[in-house]
């Protein structure tokens, strides 16, 4: 009997598996701490071991490129086919620091299979999900017994993802020819749970600011000037205060322009995911829900813009009391923002807030930080079906759909190349992210690398539906 192109792909990964792990563990004892500066020559080390393990594994291209703090990896491996399209995938390859004396159970920086799971930093968080692409690439040409994948792919494996991305968008814009895509394929992310395969359609975006608020120009006493002079920590807290309406909406005018409304089958398969608010609340170490009226909890961390208030302060906060008007106060706020936000408008929209809520008296200033912007790929988008067909053909079960609530360089990519953005990730919530015995399950790892192997052939087949 003839193998089957799945059949086929799968006895290759398992041909294949002892000699992939071995790679893997030795990629993973690279201690490649962005955030560290006496880790720099190891996140170096990292990407050059990605390179040479890339031209290893068949890309004609695999090159290290450097930015003012730590390299990233770009690979290429052109198609067959000029009218293929072109597909990039991002990820990371540094990692967060980690140290036995922080609760592992192991060594951080020496793999472990325990129960088949691998332990390591970087196991999930991304070295492990970016290195099952170089499997799959390799059992997709065995199932098509081509000598180039069916698309042209493109990665690009960042080293700067764990310290914030400093230097990503300005590699992204000077780079763009080279990393030009019609799609890009984020392999930095997780799904609902073990037995709930899912695929992101969205993240959301990020806007913050620090407003410093001036009174008397010294802290003054409060019973020979209280009640006759402004105070700015109480304008801090009104600010604060006024940020909400009593629907827990934000107060800001024009904060909701252009959002993109969740549709009601967007809604609905929300809905039908198998979320326990109950075990959610002890994870968020919280003990009761709270957001905007109208939306569920899922929604508000996934499709809903927020403002948050991350600190204030100001004045005396020592023991004891000491009677003062403080000179001074200041106000952290961050905004989480959706698709159809603009971060310009954002910002002047709450520039524009602050100054009709500070009181004459109160001088202020106010500092934003570099923004990030949503991105979301609507659910008919045919490279989006290509992704859920590869998992379903992986998993053997139907594929729901989530978001992410927080936000990551995939905005820059999806901004500066013009490209939709989507999701591929096998990691599971217990694996750890950035905590101690940070792991990554087997079963799932070998999955990734099976939908990767599917995916190639599917997108090439149907791209000709992207409108």
């Amino acid at each position: 009997m003839s193998q089957t192109p799945d059949s086929v792909v799968r006895t290759y990964i398992e041909q294949h598996r002892t000699a992939f792990l071995d790679d893997l563990a030795e990629w993973l004892r690279i201690p490649s701490v962005s955030a560290q500066p006496d880790h720099a020559p190891d996140v170096r080390r990292s990407a050059d071991w990605l390179a040479a393990k890339l031209r290893d594994t068949g890309f004609p291209t695999a090159e290290v490129w450097p930015t003012p703090g730590a390299p990233a990896v770009f690979a290429e491996w052109p198609a067959a086919d000029p009218g293929a399209p072109t597909v990039l995938v991002y990820g990371h390859h540094d990692v967060q620091p980690a140290a036995h004396e922080d609760g592992w159970h192991s060594e951080p920086f020496e793999p472990v299979v325990r129960d088949n799971r691998l332990y390591a930093r970087g196991a999930a968080d991304d070295k492990g999900q970016v290195f099952f692409h170089t499997l799959g690439v390799r059992a997709h040409l065995a199932a098509t017994g081509a000598t180039a994948p069916a698309v042209h792919l493109k990665l690009l494996i960042e080293g700067e993802e764990e310290s914030g991305s400093p230097h990503f968008r300005a590699l992204v814009e000077e780079r763009a020819d080279r990393l030009a895509a019609d799609t890009v394929i984020v392999s930095d992310t997780g799904m609902w749970s073990e037995d709930t395969p899912t695929v992101c359609t969205g993240m959301r975006g990020l806007a913050e600011c620090e407003i410093r608020l001036y009174g008397p120009d010294q802290d003054i006493h409060s019973g020979s000037f209280g009640g006759a002079v402004p105070n700015p920590a109480t304008a801090a807290a009104r600010l604060v205060a006024a940020l909400h309406d009593e629907h827990a909406r934000v107060a800001v005018p024009g904060f909701y322009d252009g959002v993109v409304e969740l549709t009601d089958r967007e809604r609905e398969l929300f809905a039908e995911l198998p979320f326990d608010e109950e075990r959610w609340l002890r994870t968020a170490k919280s003990y009761a829900t709270h957001g905007e009226a109208g939306h569920t909890t899922l929604e508000r961390i996934w499709a809903r813009p927020t403002a948050e208030v991350n600190g204030i302060g100001g004045g005396y906060q020592g023991p004891g009391s000491k009677t003062v008007i403080p000179s001074d106060a200041m106000v952290k706020l961050s905004f989480r923002l959706v698709a159809g936000q603009d971060p310009d408008h954002v910002e002047k929209a709450v520039r524009a807030w602050i100054d009709e809520q500070v009181p004459e008296g109160i001088r202020h200033e106010t500092v934003f930080g570099a923004a990030t912007r949503p991105c979301l790929t609507p659910l008919d988008h045919p490279a989006l079906r290509s992704v859920v067909r590869a998992m379903e053909r992986s998993f053997g079960t139907p594929v729901r759909f989530t978001r992410e609530g927080g936000s990551g360089p995939a905005a820059d990519l999806q901004e500066v190349l013009g490209a939709p953005v989507l999701f591929l990730g096998i990691s599971v919530p217990s694996d750890g992210w950035h905590a101690p015995d940070e792991k990554v399950e087997l079963d799932l790892l070998f999955k990734g690398v099976e939908t990767s192997a599917y995916l190639w052939g599917d997108l090439a087949e149907h791209w000709r539906d992207v409108p």
